[in-house]
């Protein structure tokens, strides 16, 4: 079977990052893990995105729902079970939760009401401030300063296990799952599911017409991507230690965005790329350019969008199917 030039390049990717803790200090791979959670938000917003054609401008709800389920759970929070602290309950927590609360905001955008483009982005912007002013006026949550002294993974069934810190065995989970989500949403985006999410991008008019419920499927499709997402930030949050309202409001929203338009949203791969290369090209280059950081990544960020509609990755993906079709051909 012919193998699509997006699953090389994953391939290639998967080996390179495999590979990659033999020849980097432990530190180097411990951001590696961080970044990991990162990409895997990327791979959630393009999904929903540049596969389904629903712009999702405050994407970080999800991502911090997930955060701060996990917070809550593990830091024994969770009202009437004072006792629980379950890597595994949080973990849980954080995709139901997650999933749930992306289902109920695509049902109020969708269902009767039928948002989409810039109208739909504007709405999603709102929604991301809203929640995140919520969460710094909670006490419960911790408010401006967050949840800190979150535990990390601890492997008993309780939080009473073993607890995994080192930065190897962190960075090959990060791995593992970013790999297996992936692959799995490849999967569904080659399903009839999924057929049916892209012949919405491309005309949702025909696709009423022809008798989908249109509603359903943005609805469905917004539900996966969050809890991925809420995944995403469940991960994180056992890295960091903290969750904090900006994990959950606009300005990881726009980072996540531009991850993924530098990136490539049509291919999950490429976002997935982007996110881990820029989050890398930061970590080395603000230190060095200081406040002028923000300044070259929107440059960057605008010139890609100008010279590179599909994506730096994208781009990449795209010429290696025309050279393989000319070769074959």
């Amino acid at each position: 079977m012919k193998l699509s030039s997006a699953t090389l390049v994953g391939l290639v990717a998967l080996i390179f990052f495999v590979v990659l803790p033999f020849i980097v200090s432990d530190w180097v791979a411990a951001d590696f893990g961080i970044y990991f959670a990162y990409a895997l938000f990327a791979v959630s917003l393009c999904f929903v995105w540049g596969h389904a054609g629903l712009l999702s401008l405050g994407h970080a709800v999800y991502f911090g729902i997930g955060a701060y389920a996990m917070s809550l759970v593990t830091l024994g929070m969770v009202p009437g079970l004072p006792e629980l602290h379950s890597t595994w309950v949080g973990l849980a927590a954080a995709i139901v939760l997650s999933t749930v609360a992306a289902a109920v905001v695509g049902w109020f955008f969708f269902a009767n009401r039928g948002l989409k483009g810039a109208f739909l982005g504007i709405v999603t912007v709102a929604l991301a401030v809203i929640v995140e002013r919520l969460a710094i006026n909670s006490s419960y949550l911790g408010g401006m300063n967050g949840l800190m002294s979150v535990p990390p993974i601890t492997l008993g069934l309780n939080g009473d296990g073993p607890e995994i810190y080192d930065p190897l065995p962190i960075y090959y989970i990060g791995l593992t799952l970013l790999a297996v989500a992936i692959a799995a949403m490849m999967r569904v985006s080659a399903s009839r599911f999924g057929v049916s999410l892209a012949a919405l991008r491309e005309n949702e008019l025909r696709l009423w017409t022809l008798g989908h419920d249109v509603a359903k499927l943005k609805i469905a499709a917004f539900a996966l991507s969050g809890g991925l997402a809420g995944l995403a930030g469940a991960f994180f949050v056992v890295q960091f230690g903290f969750a904090a309202p900006s994990l959950i409001g606009f300005s990881l929203s726009a980072d996540v965005l531009i991850w993924v338009a530098l990136g490539g949203r049509n291919a999950l791969i490429a976002a997935a790329l982007g996110a881990v290369a820029v989050r890398f090209l930061e970590s080395r280059l603000s230190n060095l350019m200081g406040a002028t950081w923000p300044l070259v990544l929107g440059m960057v960020f605008m010139a890609s969008v100008i010279f590179f509609p599909k994506g730096i990755f994208g781009e990449l993906i795209d010429r290696l199917d025309r050279w393989r079709d000319r070769a074959n051909g």
